[in-house]
């Protein structure tokens, strides 16, 4: 079935958990595809949350990537959602909307919340609730230079065709590691972010929600 704007609002307002679900477990992990990694115990997890941003784009959504500078300590480089760690006091939506506006100039108020996606939990330990939601078309990016390199949009109808999802593979300190993929238009999408949009696809285009 082709992608469409209606299909998928209708498939998230339906599928996607409620913005205040609190996921003991990761649902999904960068140990899906590496099963011969030892799997991290809770206490080891550090809590973070990410914003799924979607802008509405003719017949088609953009979603808002970002660029992580080469100087950040970890995850330098790589494309990723506006998000962080969750601090003391906050919820896991809080953390999502404050970094996504410390990040990327979104304001909080303008977010048109649809959901929460699975807990993911990545190769690096981190635990993170992904929250999807509609921006402003006239949304103009701010970016933090000191977070992000750049800011961009992927087609959501790229992300959630299942044909786009590549499984790919390098050597990580000396192990092979698998991982996903999406490149497009010169990005390079993958690991835990293109892990968390196949497990958003999966959610709400796997083969049990067809009827959805």
């Amino acid at each position: 079935m082709p992608f469409t704007k209606s299909d998928f609002l209708h498939r998230a307002t339906r599928l996607l958990a409620p913005v205040d679900a609190v996921f003991e477990q990761p649902l999904r992990t960068d140990y899906d595809l590496n099963p011969d990694w030892r799997l991290p115990t809770s206490g080891e997890y550090r809590r973070a949350a990410v914003l799924v941003g979607l802008i509405e784009r003719g017949e088609d959504f953009g979603v808002l990537l970002t660029l992580r500078p080469e100087t950040m300590p970890s995850h330098a480089g790589q494309v990723a959602f506006p998000g962080g760690r969750i601090e003391a006091g906050e919820t896991a939506l809080q953390a999502a909307l404050r970094e996504a506006h410390e990040e990327v100039g979104v304001d909080p108020a303008s977010v048109r919340l649809l959901g929460q996606g699975d807990t993911y939990l990545t190769g690096s330990g981190f635990a993170i609730a992904p929250f999807v939601g509609l921006l402003p078309a006239n949304y103009v990016p701010k970016p933090d230079a000191r977070e992000v390199a750049d800011v961009f949009e992927t087609p959501l109808s790229f992300l959630m065709d299942a044909a786009n999802h590549q499984r790919h593979e390098k050597e990580y300190a000396g192990v092979l590691r698998a991982y996903y993929a999406m490149p497009h238009n010169g990005r390079y999408i993958w690991g835990a972010t293109a892990g968390m949009i196949k497990s958003l696809h999966d959610r709400l285009y796997g083969a049990d929600t067809d009827k959805a």
